[in-house]
């Protein structure tokens, strides 16, 4: 029997490691977690736990653990300010030494501070094992310049060191007070983009006669869903939001012909030429679905022998490619990893032996042409990413990118960087009323601890990598910034519990790369989030997500107007296209698929889509934005919506193409797996056919001009 004692002490552990013993559900009822949930997840988190007794010794430790350490780990300058960093120090000994603090500036630079003890005295006093400390706070004198810098503290013998994040408050500080354009851009993945040329579904090739195509309608933003390298053959997992590193871009949407290499490769020539791979690209075009596994295998034998062109090479390409391989050590490491796991059958890597688990890879554990395949591959699609990301800039657009919350379990991510993830663990989403049951997204959360420790290198990173190309970055669930819901393995989704984050840490991180990379940031606030977050969005400067198919179900007798600080569609890839929408066959499909709770559930989802259809016709009638025939059609409401979101004061509107020609198949539906295509669907129109459709030209030219109208 555990007495409450214990239990209480348990949760007092939980929460020194960040994880919250209750929580409040979307009916806002309160919810505790068990003390079995509570002791799996701080396992998970590191901690020696395997009884409730356990706790008391672990807590003590812990906090005595904290207050012998002078200094956090990490320490935040908002706008250069450092004053009042807080010094853990041991009372009743060491009088008259004076504490010293020295500054390590990025750039070499060094500035020194020093304190006698009559200039700082303790602001909080603690009693812990029969020792007094007490919490000082350094008054440093000057400003810091932006970036990452090395804080040292000595006092007497004792010594601590900590990152200082120098960071402006807000993410958009570079736009130094001026309004933002008024710009709009079309969205459509990667993968369904296809044209005259593409062998089955969309790649680089593709996307930049795309954003040819929409700047020069007026359109200054494509957005994407992530790049990045998934799993496309053992494990399989196309879905761009498990990707196998966030740290790349993905092999599988270089354009193999415009490899320079191609016009050197007899071998390469003549496979193209052959009835044989003329025969496999016809079957792959014919396709409504992207076919991965087979165009990737074409892909891949072209970009081998034309890896192998190179190597036998001696002239610049070979020094750019070496410069590449210098500059780029992760993109080397990666191959090493994807040619390892190959070798080894594709076998997860927690199944290697321990060296090889350990990350200590040495040649010969992969096969060489393996190897120089990814990291001739990468090399491609980072000059493919950069030539595409050069060319919107010269024509005043930019890439939207989307930076996903998690990676693959068993990609290079979690095994190279393994001290920045939880391992044992999924994040996800405790039970609501859509998903009773809850959701498992079988992506490894962060560590918060680990991410600190490590002076958030990975995460920096991953935000570098996507900043570099990106001049608007989506942060997909956002409320990861401030606590995630952590599944230990082994247990339903329902059986977690939420574990905190260094809030104001991430958003210092994030603010400083979107600064220096003169970048917009966007999360993504869908949904219930916790009440702290859209307030530090907004401190923060980074941008909310308005989606106008969302607003109506949680608000359906009225269409909020856009406001100025977000990024607003009419829908996202995890929601129905609007015609399926607007005929309310979505709700169909929901119940076909079995992801409604109840009978009664589906027919009140029914009545509710018929009053938001009304409200919305009736409000945008009374806004003059919509006029015709009663009941109106699909394509002239979505018309009537895109004129109330262009003329809004959001500084971005992002059109899904899709809705244009009336599409009413959806890319993803969230809950279903290999039941449904999902990540797998082709444009219904190639570029070349769409861009010629009137309903597709009209809307746009009209949301052009609405766009650069002066806001009313």
């Amino acid at each position: 029997m555990r007495s409450s004692s214990e239990l209480n002490t348990l949760r007092r552990l939980a929460r020194a490691y960040g994880v919250q013993t209750a929580f409040y559900d979307v009916k806002h009822r309160r919810s505790e977690a068990s003390a079995e949930t509570l002791m799996a997840v701080l396992r998970a988190l590191g901690a020696p736990i395997e009884r409730v007794s356990d706790a008391a010794s672990i807590l003590r430790a812990r906090c005595l653990a904290e207050w012998r350490r002078m200094s956090d780990p990490v320490v935040v300058a908002w706008d250069g300010e450092l004053d009042g960093v807080a010094m853990r120090v041991p009372l009743g000994r060491g009088r008259g030494e004076r504490v010293c603090a020295r500054v390590l500036l990025e750039n070499g630079e060094e500035r020194s501070w020093e304190w006698g003890e009559g200039e700082i005295s303790p602001a909080e006093v603690v009693s812990l094992e029969g020792r007094r400390y007490g919490v000082v706070h350094l008054p440093f004198s000057e400003k810091l310049p932006p970036g990452y810098h090395r804080l040292e503290i000595e006092r007497g013998a004792q010594a601590s060191e900590a990152l200082i994040i120098s960071a402006p408050m807000r993410a958009d500080a570079w736009i130094e007070g001026k309004s933002a354009p008024r710009r709009w851009g079309v969205f459509l993945p990667l993968y369904a983009l296809h044209t005259n040329q593409s062998w089955g579904a969309g790649d680089l090739g593709a996307l930049e006669a795309m954003l040819e195509w929409v700047t020069g309608l007026g359109g200054r933003v494509m957005a994407m869903l992530p790049l990045l390298p998934t799993f496309l053959d053992k494990p399989f997992c196309p879905s761009p939001y498990s990707p196998v590193t966030r740290l790349l871009w993905s092999e599988f949407y270089v354009d193999v012909l415009r490899s320079p290499e191609m016009a050197r490769c007899p071998r390469a020539q003549e496979i193209l030429a052959s009835a044989g791979f003329e025969g496999a690209v016809s079957k792959l075009r014919r396709s409504t679905l992207v076919d991965y596994r087979r165009q990737m295998a074409l892909n891949r034998r072209l970009l081998g022998l034309l890896a192998e062109t190179l190597n036998q090479r001696d002239d610049d390409r070979r020094v750019a490619f070496e410069d590449f391989v210098r500059s780029h050590p992760v993109a080397a490491d990666y191959a090493a990893f994807r040619a390892c796991m190959e070798k080894r059958g594709d076998i997860p890597w927690r199944s290697w032996p321990a060296r090889l688990r350990e990350g200590k890879l040495k040649p010969g554990d992969g096969a060489e042409d393996v190897r120089r395949y990814y990291l001739y591959a990468q090399w491609l699609a980072h000059e493919q990413i950069s030539d595409i990301a050069e060319m919107t800039r010269k024509r005043g657009a930019t890439l939207f990118l989307d930076f996903p919350i998690g990676v693959h379990p068993d990609g290079y991510d979690v095994w190279r960087y393994r001290r920045a993830f939880i391992q044992g663990a999924s994040s996800g989403a405790p039970p609501d009323a859509v998903f009773p049951q809850g959701q498992k997204w079988g992506t490894p959360p962060l560590h918060p601890e680990g991410l600190r420790e490590s002076g958030y290198a990975y995460f920096i990173g991953c935000l570098r990598h996507h900043l570099g190309s990106a001049g608007i970055l989506r942060l997909d669930h956002m409320m990861g910034f401030h606590r995630l819901w952590v599944i230990p393995e082994g247990v339903d989704a329902a059986q977690g519990a939420y574990v905190r984050y260094p809030a104001e840490e991430l958003y210092a991180v994030l603010s400083l790369e979107a600064f220096r990379h003169r970048a917009l940031v966007m999360g993504e606030d869908l949904g219930t989030v916790p009440p702290e977050v859209r307030p530090a969005m907004r401190r923060h400067g980074v941008y909310r997500s308005y989606v106008l198919q969302y607003e109506l179900d949680s608000c359906p007798e009225r269409a909020k107007v856009p406001p100025k600080g977000t990024i607003a569609s009419v829908n996202t890839h995890d929601m129905p296209p609007f015609k399926l929408y607007w005929q309310g066959r979505d709700i169909e499909q929901r119940r076909r698929l079995g992801l409604f709770p109840s009978e009664e559930m589906f027919r009140a989802a029914r009545v509710e889509r018929r009053r938001i259809k009304q409200s919305l016709a009736a409000y945008l009638q009374r806004r003059g934005l919509l006029k015709g025939r009663q009941p109106p059609a699909p394509e002239e409401v979505l018309r009537a919506v895109l004129r109330f979101l262009g003329s809004s004061a959001s500084p971005v509107v992002i059109v899904n193409l899709e809705d244009l020609w009336g599409e009413t198949e959806p890319q993803n539906i969230p809950g279903t797996g290999e039941e449904r295509p999902n990540w797998r669907r082709k444009a219904r129109f190639r570029l070349e056919d769409f861009r010629t459709l009137p309903r597709v030209m009209d809307t746009l030219s009209e949301l052009d001009r609405i766009r650069r109208e002066e806001h009313p």
